[in-house]
């Protein structure tokens, strides 16, 4: 279920019709008629009232407290909720216009903009979708990801690739745009999801590679008995013990055999070396038409000929 209304916070601040709306009076104007939800940067917090500025150019945006975000509870806003919008899109709805100032003044309600995304769209949402998201900030155990209009939901560390990682940044950045797949839906309505489903089955990844080939890798974990080495976020093969690799560095690997039936891939580490991959900064490649398509009942990750059976359920 994807939506073109309610998106995350900087979606839809450089579009057509967000510009119209907050580019003039009149615009915000139509904005208050229609209840429109626009977007524009905040600027400053006011260290008094804890209230938002918000550039709408000739006019003033306000932002008060109780309206930057929706609480559950009726739980006030804390203060690091609102400073930290401070130099991003925040979405919001017209309220008031007060045309009498000089320059005129607009209120502008965020938390609004959440309420009628979470009635309209969020909580519509059910396991399976597939929606667009935009990671707001990182934590060892995980990412948290806006799925629409500021609202946060959970994209934990072992979700994001099948490939294990220590710690969300080796994968992804913050205010990276990425796409998730809903994995659940609890009975508050907060919702986590998922993302290794995007990044193809355990065959179309190694698809790519063929025995005899020497790639690039990143160590991901050493063993008494081997070293892991992701050749892709979706695949990871076993090399004989090595020295001098270290975990989170790369290392070139030679391709001894590929084995779907067991679903192993079985290298040879050539040299190991300290550094990033380019392939680290780049956004992640999807094997599902995120574009067009809404919704996953069902990911098998393991080869159809492999008795071990790695998938998901939705």
């Amino acid at each position: 279920m994807k939506s073109e209304t309610y998106l995350p916070e900087g979606y839809r601040i450089a579009s057509a019709e967000n510009r119209l709306l907050t580019g003039s009076v009149s615009g915000l104007e139509r904005a208050l008629e229609t209840r429109a939800i626009c977007e524009a940067p905040a600027v400053l917090c006011d260290s008094g009232d804890y209230s938002l500025r918000v550039d709408l150019g000739g006019v003033v945006g306000i932002i008060r407290r109780e309206d930057a975000s929706l609480t559950g509870d009726g739980q006030p806003v804390k203060n690091i909720a609102v400073i930290t919008r401070v130099g991003r899109a925040v979405a919001f709805v017209v309220e008031a216009l007060d045309l009498t100032k000089s320059p005129p003044v607009a209120y502008l309600s965020r938390r609004a903009a959440q309420a009628e995304c979470m009635r309209s769209y969020v909580s519509h949402l059910r396991p399976g979708d597939i929606i667009p998201a935009k990671v707001t900030h990182l934590e060892r155990f995980g990412a948290f990801v806006d799925i629409g209009c500021g609202i946060v939901s959970l994209l934990p560390v072992d979700a994001i690739s099948v490939s294990r990682i220590s710690h969300p940044k080796e994968r992804l950045s913050v205010s990276s745009r990425i796409y998730v797949v809903v994995r659940s839906v609890d009975g508050g309505g907060r919702i986590t999801v998922t993302h290794r489903e995007l990044c193809g089955t355990w065959s179309e990844n190694a698809v790519q590679f063929a025995a005899g080939q020497t790639v690039a890798g990143i160590v991901r974990s050493v063993e008494e008995y081997g070293i892991f080495v992701e050749l892709t976020p979706n695949l990871t093969g076993l090399a004989e013990p090595h020295d001098d690799v270290v975990v989170g560095g790369s290392a070139a690997v030679y391709i001894k055999s590929i084995v779907p039936e067991r679903m192993k891939v079985k290298l040879a580490v050539v040299g190991a070396y300290r550094g990033e991959l380019l392939r680290d900064a780049l956004p992640p490649r999807y094997f599902i038409d995120v574009e067009n398509v809404d919704h996953i009942d069902r990911w098998r990750y393991s080869p159809e000929s492999c008795g071990r059976v790695v998938e998901t359920v939705f």
